[in-house]
C-alpha cells in the first residue's frame, strides 16, 4: 500500500507540473520547477506563482477532500454507491449556493458559506431519516438517493426563479470549474483540511471496523455511533468545502476510492491512497479539459462526469454480476 502512495504522490507532483506548466504561455516542465524554486524570469514567477499554482493546489485539495468523503461514505454504507455525489450530500451544498445566489444576489464569499451550510443541514436530514437504531448501509444509500432527488427538484426551481445574469452564472458555478480559483480560495480550504484530514485519518482504524458490522465494531470495542457521527460529520464538510471552492464536481468521491482500492488490493476504506487518487484524478481531468480541445478550455466538471459516468456504469454491470445488486 505505502509503494502505491508512493506512486500516486508522483503523478499527484508530475500533473501539477503539466498543468501548471499548460495554457496560453506555455512553461516546459524544467522551467516550472526552476521557478517555484525561485530560479525563473519575472514573467515566469507572475503565471506560475500568481495565476496556475493556486488553481493546482486548489484542484489537489478539492480532489483529496472529495475523495476522502467518498471513501468514508463508501465505508460506513459498505455499498461502493454510497458517494456523497450520490446520496445528496452534493446537491445539498448546490441547493446552498444556488440560494445564495439566485435569492440574495451574494457575491463568493456567501456563495461558498452558503454551499458549506446546504452540505451540513442535508447531511443532518439524511442522517436523521436513515437513523432507526443506528444508520445502516442500504438505508442510508436509499434515504441519500431520495434526499437527492429532492434537492435536484429544489435546483431546478431555483433555476426557473433566476434572472438571466444569476442564471448564467449559477449555471456556470455548477458545471464545477478551478477556472479563475487563486489564494483566496486556497487557503481557508488549506485551512479546513488542516482540520478534518488528520480527524479522519485518526479514526481509520475504526472505520476499517465499522465496515465488518456494527456487532464485530463493537466486540472489538469501537464506539460505533460516536465513530459514525464523527465520521459522517467530517466528510460532509469534506464535500461541503470541496464544493465551496471549485462548485460540484461530479464521480471524483465515488470512483477515487474504488480505484484506489483496486490498486493496493487490500480491504479497508484506503484512506491515504483514496486522497492522493482524487488529488491525481482532477488533476489530470483538469489538464484534459484545458488542452484536449483546443482553444474551447472545458471546465473540468464536463471531464469528470463523462469519465465518471462511464466508470458508474461499469460499477453498476460489476455488481450485477457479483449479486450485490
Amino acid at each position: 500500500m505505502a509503494a502505491v502512495v508512493l506512486l500516486l504522490t508522483a503523478a499527484v507532483a508530475a500533473a501539477g507540473v503539466v498543468l501548471i506548466g499548460s495554457g496560453d504561455f506555455p512553461i516546459s516542465p524544467g522551467e516550472v520547477i526552476a521557478t517555484l524554486l525561485g530560479n525563473g524570469t519575472p514573467a515566469q514567477e507572475f503565471i506560475v506563482q500568481d495565476l496556475r499554482l493556486p488553481r493546482a493546489l486548489v484542484g489537489l485539495l478539492v480532489g483529496a477532500s472529495l475523495a476522502l468523503s467518498g471513501a468514508i461514505f463508501q465505508s460506513i454504507s459498505r455499498n461502493p454507491l454510497g458517494s456523497p455525489d450520490v446520496i445528496g450530500f452534493g446537491q445539498g451544498a448546490t441547493v446552498g449556493a444556488l440560494s445564495v445566489i439566485v435569492l440574495f444576489d451574494a457575491g463568493a464569499v456567501a456563495v461558498a458559506g452558503g454551499a458549506v451550510v446546504g452540505g451540513v443541514v442535508t447531511g443532518v436530514a439524511v442522517y436523521l431519516l436513515a437513523w432507526k437504531r443506528g444508520v445502516h448501509g442500504y438505508r442510508l444509500v436509499l434515504v441519500g438517493i431520495g434526499i437527492a432527488a429532492v434537492l435536484t427538484a429544489a435546483n431546478h426551481y431555483l433555476m426557473t426563479k433566476a434572472s438571466l445574469v444569476d442564471a448564467t452564472r449559477a449555471t456556470l458555478w455548477m458545471t464545477g470549474s478551478l477556472d479563475g480559483r487563486d489564494w483566496a480560495e486556497f487557503w481557508p480550504l488549506l485551512g479546513m483540511c488542516a482540520v478534518l484530514v488528520p480527524l479522519v485519518f485518526m479514526y481509520g482504524r475504526p472505520l476499517r471496523m465499522l465496515e465488518m458490522g456494527d456487532d464485530a465494531a463493537y466486540a472489538l470495542g469501537v464506539p460505533v455511533e460516536r465513530t459514525r457521527v464523527v465520521l459522517m460529520g467530517s466528510g460532509v464538510v469534506l464535500i461541503a468545502i470541496a464544493t465551496a471552492a471549485a462548485g460540484p464536481i461530479a464521480f471524483v468521491a465515488l470512483s477515487a476510492p474504488q480505484l484506489a482500492r483496486r490498486l493496493t488490493r487490500s480491504p479497508g476504506p484506503n484512506l491515504a491512497a483514496a486522497a492522493v487518487m482524487g488529488a491525481a484524478l482532477l488533476l489530470i481531468a483538469d489538464w484534459v479539459a484545458t488542452t484536449a480541445f483546443g482553444e474551447r478550455q472545458l471546465p473540468v466538471g464536463v471531464v469528470t462526469g463523462v469519465l465518471g459516468g462511464c466508470y458508474l456504469l461499469w460499477l453498476l454491470v460489476t455488481e450485477r454480476k457479483a449479486g450485490r445488486i
